[in-house]
Parts: C-alpha cells; sequence; structure tokens
C-alpha cells in the first residue's frame, strides 16, 4: 500500500477545506445553528465535509466517507474520517484556535493523518512509515517528534474542558493527573495533541472524543514516536476518549487516571 499517494490526496483535500474555511472565518453572515447534542454547526462546517466528499467520490469512489456532519459508518477496508472543522466553538466566536482533520482508515487503524490550521498558518500530517511533519507561518516544513521528558514531575499536560471529566470520566482522575505534573493548560482540541507530537508539551487527556475528532491525532502521533490511547489503555480511537503522550510518561499518566 502506497500511503505516499493517499498522503498527497489528503493534502489536497486539506488545501480545498483550507480556502472555504478561511473565507467564511469571522464572517458577518456566519450562520450557525445547534445540533440534538447542544454543540454548534456553522455553514462552513457543512460546506467543508460536501466539498470533501464531492473530492473522495471522484478520487477514491470505492472508499467509504466518515463525517462529523453527515455521518457515516467506517467498516472493513478503506474510510476517510473528516472532521470538518474541529473546534468550532473557536470559530464561532472568532478565536483562531481551530482546524480541519481528515484521516485515512485501513481496516481499523488510522494510516494517514493532516491536521490543518489556516488561522494559525499551521498544518501537520503523516503516514505510516513516514513519519510525522509539520509545517510552519512562514511555509518552511520539518520532521517533528515527540519530548524526552521521562518524569511526570518535569511534565507538561492539557486538557479541553474541565468540566467534561466530571460526566464522563472524573475529576479527581483528572486533577491527581495534574497535580503530579510540572504544569498544565487548557489547549483543547486538536491542538494540544498536535504539541505533543511536536515535544512542545509531553502529556494531552480528553475524558470524551469523537472519532473524527482523534483518528488524524493518533496517526500524528505514533508517527512522531509518542503514544495514543484512550484513557482505558486501549490503542482504539473509537472507544470515547484519549490521552496522548510522549510514550514514556504513558503508563504513570493512565494510572493516575484509573
Amino acid at each position: 500500500m502506497d500511503l505516499s499517494v493517499d498522503l498527497d490526496l489528503a493534502l489536497r483535500l486539506a488545501d480545498s477545506a483550507d480556502s472555504i474555511t478561511s473565507q467564511r472565518f469571522r464572517a458577518q453572515d456566519l450562520r450557525v445553528s445547534r445540533k440534538p447534542d447542544r454543540t454548534p454547526v456553522t455553514d462552513a462546517d457543512l460546506a467543508v465535509e460536501d466539498a470533501v466528499r464531492e473530492l473522495l467520490t471522484n478520487a477514491r469512489p470505492d472508499d467509504t466517507v466518515v463525517g462529523e456532519e453527515r455521518g457515516g459508518t467506517a467498516g472493513a477496508g478503506r474510510s476517510w474520517v473528516l472532521d470538518p472543522i474541529d473546534g468550532t466553538k473557536n470559530f464561532l466566536r472568532g478565536v483562531p484556535a481551530w482546524a480541519t482533520l481528515i484521516a485515512l482508515v485501513v481496516d481499523g487503524t488510522p494510516e494517514v493523518g493532516v491536521i490543518s490550521a489556516p488561522a494559525m498558518g499551521r498544518r501537520w500530517w503523516a503516514a505510516r512509515g513516514l513519519g510525522a511533519w509539520t509545517s510552519d507561518q512562514d511555509g518552511s516544513r520539518r520532521r517533528i517528534s515527540v519530548s524526552g521528558v521521562d518524569a511526570i514531575e518535569d511534565a507538561y499536560l492539557s486538557t479541553t474542558h474541565l468540566g467534561s471529566w466530571v460526566e464522563f470520566h472524573s475529576r479527581e482522575a483528572y486533577l491527581r493527573l495534574v497535580d503530579a505534573c510540572w504544569e498544565n493548560r487548557a489547549f483543547g482540541d486538536f491542538w494540544q495533541h498536535c504539541l505533543v507530537a511536536e515535544g512542545a508539551i509531553d502529556l494531552a487527556a480528553e475524558a470524551i472524543v469523537n472519532p473524527w475528532d482523534v483518528a488524524s491525532v493518533q496517526v500524528l502521533v505514533e508517527e512522531a514516536g509518542g503514544r495514543f490511547t484512550a484513557l482505558d489503555g486501549s490503542p482504539d480511537y473509537t472507544k470515547g476518549s484519549v490521552l496522548t503522550s510522549n510514550s514514556l510518561l504513558h503508563p504513570h499518566a493512565l494510572s493516575l487516571l484509573s
């Protein structure tokens, strides 16, 4: 399987998404509605997913497509998993920390991942066996890898929304991890996992995620030398939670969260 061809396609899909989201970001006529789970969706979310689906229908007609807004199910074989805008709440409030997430999953394992954040001037991408990469604001590209921090008391930790730990896991468990670490922030959503892959921080934990939130994250972090699991320790992007790390700290962090 030549993943470099699929990675090139994923990067082109991200270019198309960026052209839509960049035009709609901070638009005065942005249309926002609320889904049944009370999360917001904008006209840009729908436009991006529809555009990417159309491109995939032409480029990969035999592949399955799963998206946050239009649904679908990833089964055996090849599935493209899409989050048109991860960080929609940031997007609709004018905060630039949001991204389009595109992953190719083959037989249940993410093999290609692209995370594109045009308002931040950043993009991250990876494919199995091809390493993890990023582009900076000046357009330069570099290969990335996780940190070498091996003591939890020296670790830098991030999460998304502390309230989610009350409803879906344990606030006390997360605070145990916070107290064990050197520093903590809430960078949130995709960005914190990209920072783990870059080695800027060492741990990122979320009590609740959807598959489209983390399929691209898994291949990025693992190709950067890190580790990706659900909070139960299983390396499965569909389990509904996530812990990413530099690998060295993963067992200790899991034990504090259990």
